[in-house]
């Protein structure tokens, strides 16, 4: 089974610039885009509805053009939801869990923490993840969490860690919650195949260019239940496919 993850910094966006068509045909079995920027109801036929594809959105109700995820899947999903109970999680769309005959699925878009405030909600975000994945684990689910996590967890995961210590995206409350999840048994599958593998990332700032000097950020990320990992065949940052300041990532995993 070959899962993507992708923020696509406006959906509309990736298809008016022609990255689309090119991407969907990589033959993924489910794709999961973060920062969707789109109630469904403004995107075109064949990104409501793919061809061979079942769709699940979750939208903003905030605002338009803002946050939004999707999960296109070849397989029905048995259940789709989003955090229950959390309204004001589901009002900036940003988790969509679906769950199949053998595992469960969580695409989330983590908040960014700019401001003090938002770290906060980023923090009370983190734990609501971190205990629906708890819950489920104590179902015996098997567990994939996939996204934009937007934190960097170690030094070798950021071109400049020490221009960038203590702030959004590598303060050390965000670092010390991927902390919890590994301690948990998670496993964030790149740094697992990789452990030291430097200069792979995933994120660079448009503005300043730094897609082309390589100067980026390691923040979306597959997260898998521990015994899940003897069954992963292959894991791919695919650096070279554009549309996004951000790049997909792909597991290739065979789940029984």
């Amino acid at each position: 089974m070959r899962l993507s993850s992708w923020n696509v910094n406006g959906l509309r966006a990736v298809q008016r610039k022609g990255h689309w068509r090119p991407f969907i045909k990589k033959d993924f079995d489910i794709i999961s885009l973060q920062e969707t920027k789109a109630h469904p109801s403004q995107l075109s036929e064949e990104l409501q509805n793919p061809s061979g594809y079942f769709s699940y959105f979750n939208s903003s109700d905030l605002r338009k053009g803002y946050s939004g995820v999707v999960i296109y899947s070849k397989e029905k999903a048995l259940k789709s939801e989003k955090l229950k109970n959390l309204k004001i999680f589901d009002e900036e769309g940003r988790v969509l869990i679906l769950h199949f005959k053998k595992f469960v699925l969580i695409n989330a878009y983590f908040p960014m923490t700019g401001r003090d405030e938002r770290l906060s909600y980023k923090l009370e975000f983190n734990d609501a993840i971190l205990a629906k994945m708890e819950r489920l684990k104590k179902e015996g689910k098997k567990i994939i969490l996939c996204g934009d996590l937007n934190v960097a967890h170690e030094e070798i995961d950021l071109a400049r860690p020490k221009e960038n210590e203590g702030r959004a995206g590598f303060r050390p409350e965000e670092r010390a919650w991927l902390d919890e999840l590994v301690s948990l048994g998670y496993i964030d599958v790149f740094r697992h195949l990789y452990p030291r593998k430097k200069g792979i990332y995933t994120y660079w700032d448009l503005k300043t260019r730094a897609r082309e000097r390589n100067v980026g950020w390691r923040i979306d990320y597959f997260f898998i239940s521990p015994g899940l990992i003897k069954d992963v065949n292959k894991f791919e940052t695919l650096t070279n496919f554009y549309g996004s300041d951000h790049c997909p990532i792909l597991l290739d995993i065979n789940i029984q």
